[in-house]
């Protein structure tokens, strides 16, 4: 008698629809008890196993999911479609190599399933294999056109290879098919994004989040493409509706697009910790296990997409070529394809080894890592832009470090180290950083002292401002700026006549905005000048000699930016906020010896820069005090800050080497690591306590005025005795330890 004859298999049948028509009718639990009751008579059926299967992913019950649908496997190894719903559960529970086994274990018994051909790219997607994502997900869509996950899985894969265009093309076609597909109107947002179209993208991004207000980051993602375009509708309302969120748990926004919002240093921690829980590892296991390499030389690995003409490179460079090569043997892992250039071309002469990886899947890149033995890998892009920090979260490396790209925790266990300072970083912000802060004594921004300044200086007409006004410049990129910061600006240009205020260049739609901005707040639209791009960065660090003073962003400061104006003599005004990326100016103020132009409140911050701007004598001491300090100030001196970060590898790889495990520590100004290994075994159980920052002490500034003496800036301590402490804290007398070398 056929199964389908069996009075039992047809009530079972039923017992098994109900369960299903229950589910469909959103009554979970009552589902949940029918499956159960099938199960209980008939532990063996196939069909339940598999559907109670699914309907416990659908609820989030990853294991349980897995548990079930192995069971149906056993009973039926044959079905593709369990096949695939298994890989799904093996995807969501973290295990990317056993989902992509399953899927094409399912195609290898029905190589035209289209859910698994998708679901195949979607975990190739994940892995960074996204060539070969494509060649499954445009069979997917060539067996079926209208399978819509298949297009927008395509979509992804593409804009990750930045075929910009054809991923426009892929969501267009899911949205055809399926036009509330929030999905879709997310991708298409994140394409948009890139081309810069930013009011778009915001359209986009506003229509995936109104259609799935849990859609991971799409909120988050629709305020800062806004912001990109300068477009401040309704944004108190939505920033607050945003930190609401984020403060309720869940993940409204991708950890970068945070740093410019008044977000705490809590907030960005526990945003981080969740979206780095979000990402699905693309290694089921740890590459490295602690391996201490027995290598002539310490190899120290730099991974990035900016090997280019972005403004880190412009940074690093010094560095990169400055490594003592008897200690180290370095190595660039870019992930950009190269774009060639004069500072590729230095870029590629400052490592042992320059590895182009563009073109390699996540995995890959990791495993290649493993196979050179990296000691040292060093993640100059954390959550920004291009950034692969998946690679990262396969442990190729025994020693891993967030340094940079980034301003802000990577939350990640897999990084064990961030570079730092006391001021970006102070000791009651640790908490709020699942790195271990190493923190160097003067800044943690490099600079390149090799920068050249074009000698020709552009005329103010050249640029489109005033021969005899006020220029107020603030070069930093729009989305930093936000309302509360622009209103003190245009009160700026109100108090002080025939002041402007000079911004980076913008997209048409941002420039309409920020001029409409300020002509609501009573200013003429004409006094706000935008700079238009020079293919040169010494023509860009030249225009620098025409601005009077730099206006710095709040809370997200100017970083690279902020280096530029200083090494081109520009000074600037900042205020301090709650974050390491709102501390980022005041730490490269400090380390060029001009303390006094950091402030604490947005309201001294508005009277400093009304000062500077109406007394030109008191504005001039302070840009010679630049020119002067610019020479010979920590923050560009590059060989100094190389012997640093030098010191600061050599005693992670020793402490690595010693059995320790990765800890908090600052490092002195003559600090070597064998000094450091040497403190530390005296040092407390569990904390690395070298040379501890003493609390700061007063001195009388080179304007008269009283400021505190930073132990991290040489520049602020004004005259010291001989036989007095150095202020740098290493505990020794100035004559014996900076004093030696004045």
């Amino acid at each position: 008698m056929p199964p389908s004859a069996d009075p039992q298999f047809r009530k079972a049948l039923r017992d098994l629809e109900a369960a299903v028509a229950l589910q469909d009718q959103g009554l979970a639990i009552k589902a949940d008890l029918q499956f159960q009751k099938v199960l209980k008579k008939h532990p063996d059926y196939f069909d339940a196993l598999h559907l109670y299967g699914l309907f416990k992913y659908q609820r989030g019950q990853f294991d349980d999911a897995h548990r079930l649908i192995a069971k149906a496997l056993k009973v039926n190894p044959r079905s593709a479609n369990a096949l695939n719903s298994f890989g799904v559960v093996l995807q969501a529970l973290g295990r990317p190599a056993n989902a992509l086994a399953a899927f094409e274990g399912a195609l290898a018994i029905n190589s035209n399933l289209v859910p698994a051909l998708s679901n195949r790219g979607c975990a190739l997607n994940t892995c960074g294999r996204f060539q070969d994502a494509l060649v499954s997900l445009d069979r997917a869509l060539a067996i079926d056109a209208r399978y819509v996950e298949a297009a927008v899985n395509r979509g992804a894969a593409q804009l990750a290879l930045r075929r910009n265009a054809e991923a426009l093309e892929s969501y267009d076609h899911a949205l055809k098919h399926a036009p509330n597909m929030a999905d879709a109107w997310f991708g298409r947002g994140n394409v948009l994004y890139i081309l810069k179209r930013y009011g778009e993208a915001a359209v986009a991004y506003d229509k995936a989040f109104t259609l799935n207000p849990q859609l991971s980051s799409a909120e988050g993602a629709r305020l800062h493409s806004k912001m990109l375009a300068a477009d401040w509708s309704h944004f108190d309302t939505e920033c607050a509706h945003l930190l609401s969120a984020v403060r309720g748990g869940k993940l409204a926004a991708s950890p970068f697009v945070l740093l410019s919002m008044p977000a705490t240093a809590e907030d960005q921690f526990e945003n981080a910790k969740r979206y780095s829980a979000s990402k699905p590892p693309v290694s089921d296991k740890p590459l490295c296990h602690g391996e201490k390499y027995a290598h002539g030389k310490i190899r120290l690995a730099y991974l990035s997409a900016d090997f280019d003409l972005h403004p880190v490179a412009h940074l690093l460079a010094g560095m990169f070529e400055q490594h003592d090569r008897s200690r180290f043997e370095t190595f660039a892992i870019s992930f950009q394809p190269d774009r060639p250039g004069e500072m590729l071309t230095r870029l590629k002469a400052a490592f042992d080894r320059f590895i182009d990886v563009s073109n390699r899947g996540d995995f890959e890149i990791a495993q290649l890592l493993r196979s050179l033995e990296i000691d040292i890998a060093v993640d100059l892009m954390g959550y920004t832009m291009n950034s692969r920090p998946a690679i990262l979260g396969c442990r190729p490396a025994p020693i891993q470090v967030s340094y940079l790209g980034y301003a802000a925790t990577m939350a990640a266990k897999h990084i064990d180290y961030i570079v730092a300072d006391r001021i970006v970083l102070p000791d009651e912000e640790r908490k709020y950083f699942t790195e271990k802060a190493v923190r160097l004594p003067h800044t943690f921004m490099v600079s390149d002292s090799k920068r050249l300044i074009s000698a020709h200086t552009p005329s103010r007409a050249d640029c489109g401002l005033p021969e005899n006004g006020f220029v107020f410049c603030a070069f930093n990129n729009v989305y930093k700026i936000l309302p509360k910061t622009f209103d003190i600006w245009m009160r700026l240009l109100g108090r002080i006549d025939n002041a402007v205020l000079w911004l980076n260049s913008a997209d048409q739609s941002a420039v309409r905005n920020l001029r409409r901005e300020a002509e609501n707040r009573g200013i003429d639209p004409a006094r706000l000048v935008f700079a238009e791009r020079v293919p040169r960065n010494e023509d860009h660090l030249a225009r620098h000699r025409l601005a009077d003073l730099f206006l710095d962003t709040l809370p997200y400061n100017a970083h690279s930016t902020a280096s530029d104006a200083l090494w081109a003599g520009l000074p600037i005004v900042t205020c301090t906020g709650t974050s390491f990326a709102s501390r980022v100016a005041a730490s490269l103020l400090y380390a060029v010896g001009l303390p006094e132009l950091v402030t604490a409140t947005p309201q001294a911050y508005e009277a400093l820069a009304f000062e500077l701007a109406t007394s030109p004598p008191k504005l001039a001491e302070y840009k010679q005090r630049l020119a002067t300090n610019r020479l010979v100030a920590p923050l560009f001196d590059t060989a100094r800050f190389t012997r640093h970060i030098d010191a600061v590898f050599g005693v992670m790889i020793d402490r690595h080497r010693a059995g320790k495990a990765p800890d908090h520590m600052d490092l002195g100004e003559q600090t070597s690591s064998a000094d450091y290994m040497e403190s530390s075994k005296a040092g407390p159980a569990g904390e690395a306590a070298m040379a501890p920052a003493p609390a700061p002490s007063v001195f009388a500034a080179g304007n008269g005025a009283q400021t505190e003496r930073n132990p991290n800036d040489p520049a602020s301590w004004g005259k010291v005795g001989r036989n007095e402490e150095c202020p740098c804290g290493s505990g020794k007398k100035y004559k014996h330890c900076h004093g030696k070398f004045v």
